[in-house]
C-alpha cells in the first residue's frame, strides 16, 4: 500500500515492526493499513492490528525476548530495546535478583515460558511482585496479560524507530545529507 511517514519505505515499516514486536501478521496489517501521516496515527493502526494477539502470536514474539534480570544478548534493534528498558529496572540488591531468579525459574515451570512484563518505568520491586501475582493466574489469564505486555512495548518502542526514521527520510526528501549536516 504505498510508503508512510516521509518516505519510510514499506520494508522500513516492515522492519522497523518486527523490532518492535516479532509478529508476522502483526506487522503485515499494519503496513496493509498505511500509508500513515503521523507516528501517532502509526500507534493507533498497531494498537489494533495487536488487540489481541492470538496464543500463537505470543509464542513467536515470546522466542525473541529475554528473561526479566538477565542482561539480553544480541546485536539487533530489539536486543538494543530490551537493554534498554531493563536497565531502567536495574538493581544491585543480591536478594532482589535472587527473588526474581528463582520467580523467573517458578513461572517457566508453570507457564512453559520467560516472564514478560513491560518493564520501563518500573522498578524491580514492582516486577517482582507483579511476577509473583501473575503465577497463581490461570493460564489462559496469563496469555491474555502477556499480549497486553507485549503490545505495550511494542507500543512504547514504536515512537522510538519511526520518528527517527521519519526525520531521516524528511532530510532525504529536501537533499539534505551527512555532509550538509556537518556543516
Amino acid at each position: 500500500m504505498g510508503t508512510q511517514l516521509a518516505g519510510v519505505t514499506d520494508a522500513q515499516l516492515r522492519e522497523g515492526l518486527i523490532a518492535c514486536l516479532h509478529v508476522r501478521r502483526w506487522a503485515d496489517d499494519v503496513v496493509a493499513a498505511g500509508p500513515y501521516g503521523s507516528v501517532d496515527a502509526l500507534v493507533e493502526a498497531a494498537r489494533d492490528a495487536a488487540t489481541p494477539l492470538s496464543a500463537a502470536e505470543v509464542d513467536e514474539a515470546m522466542a525473541q525476548h529475554p528473561r526479566i534480570g538477565e542482561r539480553p544478548t544480541g546485536t539487533g534493534q530489539a536486543a538494543s530495546f530490551s537493554r534498554a528498558e531493563q536497565a531502567s529496572s536495574a538493581s544491585g540488591d543480591e536478594e532482589l535478583a535472587a527473588r526474581l531468579a528463582a520467580g523467573n525459574a517458578a513461572y517457566e515451570a508453570r507457564f512453559g515460558r520467560v516472564f514478560l512484563i513491560r518493564a520501563a518505568g518500573r522498578s524491580r520491586e514492582e516486577i517482582l511482585g507483579e511476577l509473583e501475582r501473575r503465577l497463581g493466574l490461570d493460564p489462559e489469564e496469563e496469555i491474555g496479560i502477556v499480549g497486553r505486555e507485549l503490545r505495550d512495548i511494542a507500543l512504547l518502542r514504536i515512537p522510538q524507530v519511526f520518528t527517527y526514521l521519519d526525520a531521516v527520510a524528511m532530510d532525504h526528501s529536501a537533499g539534505l545529507d551527512d555532509a550538509d549536516a556537518a556543516r
